[in-house]
């Protein structure tokens, strides 16, 4: 049969249920093909928008997200979405067109070199030269974006290799030479592990992005319970442990609680789970948590030591690492310390001044309304505040864009969480600058009936680098005011199909969110001219440790 047909033939073989692409000249054949699959096509407004929609399907499904894009332009515009899920290890499979063997390096029309623009941001690339090699090379895609730490896998098929005729015959399995990823954790170091946690006196679990994408939530919330101990969580790992758990404090770092911080800064065991130790999350690496102890559980084995010093590695799967590291802790009674992280938990609880029409209202009241919902967010002051003041329960109901921190992201993935989920509530906290790099994607959602909910705090600014320039270089606003109280979002909105709502001042806001609400068989925006000047509070300022974190009282 003709490449192009046993392309999607496997694509099907591998359970695929949804594509989010463009078509075009390069990737004609298969779209072709394509046309008489069950698989359903989602063509996006722009190729990042598709990139940045598997991405969010992936992580609220735990499937694989794949993406379509033509050559040339088709291609580099997947860039930074595929950047943005090799730092958050999100599973996509991303296939682009490519002109025909015999023009490839020529500069021929709609050429770019793909594989190589994407090679520092894949977990691995392909270039298919032979047309027999196109179903293998298939199945080795899907196998490596989903096995072990996940991550994008980029597949370019030159046209006339799609074009050509092959024998259907799908692999059933894969054998990598030198790809192995180790699942069971090392049994002597899980025990050393043990030793260490049975004589803490100041236990902290920190549970990153890793504790949800190997689904060990639950064995995580049975060891914190046993040892006993506190859960804090990194932005990615948001979700790991419900924020309703009397152990969890929240999520740590540069816009963690005072609370979360000084208890990491203050433990003497960290066990650490599926986390990366980002500079956000340790402030000053040099000050990080100099009286404790680090345990560090990571599939991935370039994580561990990478940024800190780690005393116990254990390089596994986190389900599995966390169910057999249980069987060898203990109940220990830390009385003192339990005392302690109350004591900072009723000194410094999150806080904001409530003159005005402040941003953090608005995220308590989304909560209020929707609690249950799937949260996405933009970058910037949005997805801090929506971090520190909307509470989740389950593992994949919080989706952000942590590693690359893509303004952007947020409206896209809730359109693809939504195509995943949709018996599920998903909502984009949004800001207004974010919010426009993506706008187009109101489009697609009109036109394929995905009921995304779009909350944007806006500000007129860039926020957060407003509120840099206002606390670090001397309140010299530079180019960071975009003027969107000038913008109608309501009218835009409208303009695409969707429903528009402007809300100006806090007494409307609960009835703004209750109208949304009931709207569900379109898009809705809802526009909230909040407080210009809100600012993102607590903060670890640059070159600070944890417990140098400043909040409103400071």
């Amino acid at each position: 049969m003709r490449a192009a047909e046993a392309f999607i033939k496997a694509l099907e073989q591998e359970g695929v249920e949804v594509v989010f692409g463009i078509p075009g000249g390069a990737i004609l054949e298969i779209y072709d093909a394509l046309y008489d699959s069950n698989i359903r096509h989602i063509t996006t407004r722009h190729e990042q928008g598709a990139t940045h929609a598997a991405d969010g399907y992936a992580r609220a499904s735990g499937k694989v997200g794949v993406v379509f894009a033509t050559s040339g332009p088709g291609a580099t515009n997947t860039v930074t979405g595929i950047a943005n899920a090799y730092m958050d290890s999100s599973p996509l499979v991303v296939f682009t067109g490519q002109v025909a063997r015999h023009l490839i390096g020529n500069d021929a029309f709609q050429e770019a070199d793909i594989t190589g623009i994407t090679m520092p941001i894949t977990k691995h690339n392909y270039l298919v030269t032979d047309p027999k090699k196109l179903l293998r090379i298939v199945k080795e895609a899907f196998y490596i974006a989903t096995t072990g730490r996940p991550g994008p896998v980029l597949v370019d098929i030159p046209r006339d290799v799609s074009m050509a005729d092959i024998d259907f015959e799908y692999p059933s399995k894969v054998e990598l030479m030198g790809y192995k990823p180790r699942y069971e954790g090392h049994p002597m170091q899980i025990k050393k592990a043990a030793e260490l946690i049975m004589k803490s006196e100041r236990p902290i679990i920190l549970a990153g992005g890793g504790v949800k994408i190997s689904n060990a939530s639950k064995e995580l919330v049975e060891l914190a319970e046993t040892i006993p101990a506190f859960v804090v969580t990194t932005l990615m790992g948001k979700g790991s442990i419900s924020e309703y758990h009397p152990l969890c404090l929240g999520f740590v770092g540069m816009h963690g609680s005072k609370y979360a911080n000084y208890a990491l800064a203050e433990s003497d065991l960290i066990i650490a789970v599926g986390c990366r130790f980002s500079d956000r999350t340790t402030g000053n690496v040099a000050k990080f948590a100099t009286q404790a102890k680090i345990i560090h559980i990571d599939i991935d084995p370039a994580e561990i030591g990478k940024n800190v010093r780690v005393d116990v590695p254990i390089v596994g799967d986190a389900k599995r690492v966390l169910a057999t590291l249980k069987k060898y802790v203990e109940y220990k009674q830390r009385k003192e310390w339990e005392d302690k992280v109350k004591e900072w938990r009723e000194k410094f609880p999150l806080r904001y001044k409530k003159d005005g029409f402040k941003p953090q209202f608005v995220v308590e009241k989304i909560q209020e309304v929707f609690p249950d919902a799937i949260v996405t967010t933009e970058v910037g002051q949005n997805q801090m505040w929506a971090a520190q003041y909307f509470k989740v329960k389950h593992p994949r109901q919080f989706i952000t864009s942590g590693g690359l921190g893509t303004m952007g992201f947020g409206f896209p993935a809730a359109m693809g969480a939504k195509v995943a989920c949709m018996d599920k509530e998903v909502i984009d906290i949004a800001g207004d600058g974010s919010f426009l790099m993506n706008i187009q994607e109101l489009a697609t959602c009109v036109y394929y009936n995905i009921p995304v909910k779009v909350f944007i705090l806006n500000n007129g600014y860039l926020g957060m680098v407003r509120q840099w320039q206002e606390l670090f270089y001397r309140e010299r606003y530079s180019a960071t005011c975009i003027g969107c109280e000038k913008v109608s979002f309501e009218k835009i909105a409208e303009g695409f199909g969707a429903v528009g709502i402007t809300v100006e001042k806090p007494s409307e806001v609960l009835d703004a969110l209750k109208q949304a609400k009931e709207i569900n068989d379109a898009p809705v925006v809802v526009d909230f001219r909040v407080d210009y000047q809100a600012k993102v509070l607590p903060m670890v300022p640059p070159g600070k440790s944890l417990k140098e974190i400043i909040d409103e009282e400071d």
